[in-house]
């Protein structure tokens, strides 16, 4: 009987052990959000985004992890639903017990995520250009801002190229709808007048495009040169730019300037008759430079795939990797009040060969370059500023906004001040 109890309580003492090491393993990684669409109308660009992250994590590994403990990726699917965005960022932060989340693609899924993050203080690295208009101390905008991204393209469009008449085409969403208000204020302060504005909204996985490039084709038909500002997203590109090359719309007639379609957007489709229409981004893949070079590498044999594009949210996503990497070992902590503190003024290389840096308004410097289409997919820069570009989350060109500027150092600690009040209004953001 004695040699009986003797064995059980061997076996409790062995499955205890087992039971502290592996509790004692767990403990031992630093557990990385990635929280990106696999499935839904938004899956064309941010499974990519999800693969990104994979790589990063891993390259990060084979260094020795950070802080002498190795990464460890939990990777859930919001499948292009906004609501679920939260309940997915809620179960990362609550149950897989996370210390970042990398994620989302549209501003409504970004807002979805917001209350969360902010409820749960934690840190959130947003990797796409956006409509601005927000700084929150939880969130790292390493994508563009308005002004490093949409009014460069529009500068570069009226004074390069000529552009007299405007179609804003977007999505209708948050993003598509703050940036064509903010574009129509611009445009309106440069002279244009509203006659020669055309806005259309189409909804997610919008497919029937032929009314809309016939109205576009006649809005520009008047004598005056008119170019499209596009923030159409997702999958509804797909259509859009097929029924471009279906009515025979060329750039030479009325360009297109895209703000949400890259490399792998144009990888699924027949880029011929597209040749020559333009996208506006912070990277494109035919840059030329060393660390471009050795990145596209790394992306290729990560995917396996000599056939694979790179493109930049890719960049952006590396980007704010590494400024959290930096900024964890420079507060020698996962805990985000310390990562939030620690990473304004962190700097890292882009892909393009500057040093990117994060700014006291939580977003970063970036240089802004414009890329033609080229038959192959890829894209030909025609047009870059001569250096970085930091990001402004509040927008000179509207009321409410042009007083405001976000600083999340201390004394203001602040995302919306007032610079003639001399006030931090409302919510932080």
């Amino acid at each position: 009987m004695r040699s009986y109890k003797n064995k059980v309580k061997m076996v409790l003492a062995a499955s205890l052990a087992i039971t502290l090491n592996v509790t004692a393993f767990a403990a031992d990684t630093i557990k990385v959000g990635v929280l990106h669409s696999l499935s839904g109308t938004m899956a064309i660009s941010e499974t990519t985004l999800k693969d990104t992250m994979l790589m990063l994590i891993e390259d990060q590994n084979k260094k020795g992890g950070v802080l002498g403990k190795k990464l460890e990726a939990v990777v859930v699917d919001p499948a292009s639903n906004w609501p679920l965005f939260a309940e997915k960022a809620r179960e990362l932060l609550e149950v897989d017990k996370v210390d970042v989340i990398f994620g989302s693609w549209t501003s409504v899924s970004r807002k979805s995520v917001l209350p969360v993050i902010e409820e749960l203080n934690a840190v959130f690295f947003y990797p796409v250009q956006y409509e601005g208009e927000e700084s929150s101390k939880n969130v790292f905008y390493t994508g563009a801002a308005p002004n490093q991204q949409a009014i460069p393209a529009v500068d570069y469009m009226m004074n390069d190229i000529g552009i007299k008449r405007w179609v804003l085409a977007g999505t209708d969403y948050v993003y598509p709808r703050t940036t064509n208000k903010i574009l129509r204020a611009y445009l309106k302060a440069k002279g244009v007048a509203e006659s020669d504005i055309m806005i259309n909204y189409t909804p997610f996985g919008h497919s029937d495009w032929q009314t809309i490039v016939s109205d576009i084709k006649s809005f520009g038909s008047t004598g005056k040169k008119t170019a499209v500002i596009s923030t159409i997203n997702g999958d509804a590109n797909v259509p859009f730019y097929k029924e471009l090359g279906n009515q025979g719309m060329s750039a030479s007639d009325i360009p297109v300037i895209a703000f949400s379609v890259g490399e792998e957007e144009l990888s699924g489709l027949d880029t011929t008759p597209l040749v020559g229409h333009l996208a506006a981004w912070n990277y494109f893949m035919s840059v030329d430079a060393p660390e471009n070079d050795d990145f596209i590498a790394k992306w290729k044999a990560f995917i396996k795939d000599d056939k694979r594009v790179t493109n930049d949210p890719m960049e952006a996503h590396y980007i704010g990797f590494n400024m959290w990497v930096k900024a964890v070992e420079k507060a020698g902590t996962t805990d985000p009040s310390a990562v939030q503190e620690a990473i304004i003024g962190v700097t890292t290389p882009n892909l393009s060969g500057g040093v990117s840096a994060m700014m006291p308004n939580h977003h970063i410097t970036k240089p802004v370059m414009i890329g033609e289409i080229q038959a192959d997919g890829q894209f030909d820069i025609v047009w870059s500023t001569s250096g970085l570009v930091a990001g402004d989350a509040w927008s000179d060109f509207l009321p409410g906004s042009k007083d405001l500027i976000a600083d999340w150092r201390a004394p203001l600690s602040c995302g919306n001040y007032n610079v003639k009040t001399a006030k931090c209004s409302g919510q932080n953001y």
